[in-house]
């Protein structure tokens, strides 16, 4: 959920500002871009050099750089994050917060800033119950920002109570749970295909294609960010996921395919085979490497069931599948046979005629027919944003 978020992290004069380097950490992790903004007094308690060094950036502090006379500019700050992050934030900064004060760079970054804006508590037991800072943090809460609630413990002053700092684990997560509720595909479960099959000859050889996978990970990543549960069987492919969370299914052959699909078809709400199965396989297959010899090899082969087909015939009212048809020529007759053929919603034409697209490649030309015969033809695009098409396209199903 956090892949490639930008982040402006506030740290304010806390004891608990010595977990922010942990937190800088996890979220770098988690494929966030972070830069930490510092009140003066925070400091005092964490150096810029320490989260400087793990954010990769340098930290900010004051309005300008003393030294160069660079204007630290919190409007552009506000602007350029996806979110912000104050953690820890002191009951002063929360007082400054709820009443418009900014007199430091971090809180003239949260009055600039456009984006979701989360706060985690940290501060003594009886500074957090005083009526000042719970009448605070409900303006806070009124204004739109988000609580990170702070859990109950041992204190700096020795007392026990809530008012400590949530771990940085549970803000990441915290943070990831509240960003994916609000994607559009959130709890819907779907199901992606990828990839080659391998249809052994012997222990050594087999029969393929040049399929990639590319564009089956690509499909998935997309909906994984779209917050849907993920689940992907891949032929054998060297391709690896950038979307944490996808339930990754390793098949070798069409059987081995078919039989991962339906285990997991029947729960999904969508289905979208991209791989690319072979149509036959070998009739036997050696147990020992077939030695060379001086006459020919004939192989006996025999048709693989269709998955897509097979699929087609178990889809459920309001359940959605999508296939691809990859052609050389007369592409939409083809393609249109196919979709009616295998009970599609609609069918992913590329062709290999056009240059670009295709196996191995990192771009790809498609077009969407759906079983209405409506056809949306997109231009040549790399790979994630074709993919971005097809969800899309999904997605809008689903909410229809």
């Amino acid at each position: 959920m956090l892949q490639n978020k930008k982040i402006v992290l506030g740290v304010c004069g806390s004891i608990a500002a010595y977990k922010s380097a942990s937190l800088v950490r996890l979220l770098i992790k988690a494929g966030a871009e972070v830069q930490v903004v510092m009140t003066p007094d925070a400091t005092g308690f964490i150096t810029p050099l320490t989260l400087s060094t793990l954010s990769k950036r340098p930290v900010l502090v004051e309005y300008s750089n003393t030294e160069t006379g660079e204007w630290n500019n919190h409007v552009e700050l506000g602007l350029w994050a996806d979110l912000m992050l104050i953690a820890p934030v002191s009951a002063n900064t929360l007082a400054k917060m709820a009443n418009g004060q900014s007199d430091n760079l971090l809180t003239a970054v949260y009055l600039s800033a456009k984006c979701p804006v989360y706060f985690a508590p940290a501060m003594d037991l009886d500074m957090w119950k005083h009526p000042a800072t719970q009448q605070n943090i409900q303006q806070l809460k009124d204004y739109g920002n988000i609580m990170i609630p702070p859990g109950s413990g041992e204190l700096a002053s020795g007392l026990y109570g809530e008012g400590r700092m949530a771990e940085p684990e549970e803000i990441v997560g915290f943070l990831e749970a509240d960003i994916k509720k609000k994607l559009p595909l959130v709890n819907q479960k779907i199901l992606v295909t990828a990839g080659p099959t391998h249809e052994a000859i012997d222990p050594v050889r087999f029969i393929g294609n040049h399929s990639s996978g590319k564009m089956g990970f690509a499909i998935a990543d997309r909906f994984a960010a779209m917050g849907a549960d993920v689940i992907l069987v891949t032929g054998p492919t060297s391709q690896t996921s950038q979307q944490r969370g996808i339930k990754r299914v390793d098949v070798t052959s069409a059987a081995d395919m078919l039989e991962a699909c339906l285990k997991y078809y029947k729960d999904v709400k969508a289905c979208i085979m991209s791989a690319a199965v072979a149509d036959f396989t070998p009739v036997n297959v050696s147990a020992q490497k077939i030695k060379k010899q001086d006459k020919d090899l004939n192989i006996e082969l025999k048709k693989t069931t269709d998955i897509l087909k097979t699929l087609g015939e178990q889809k459920r009212k309001g359940q959605i599948l999508v296939g691809f048809a990859l052609e050389t020529n007369d592409e939409e007759k083809n393609a249109i046979d196919k979709l009616q053929r295998k009970n599609l919603d609609f069918i992913v034409l590329n062709s290999l005629n056009d240059e670009g697209a295709g196996f191995k490649t990192d771009t790809n030309k498609i077009t969407i027919i759906d079983n209405k015969l409506q056809k949306t033809t997109f231009e040549l695009k790399d790979k994630n944003e074709v993919a971005k098409d097809i969800c899309n396209k999904v997605a809008e199903l689903i909410k229809a």
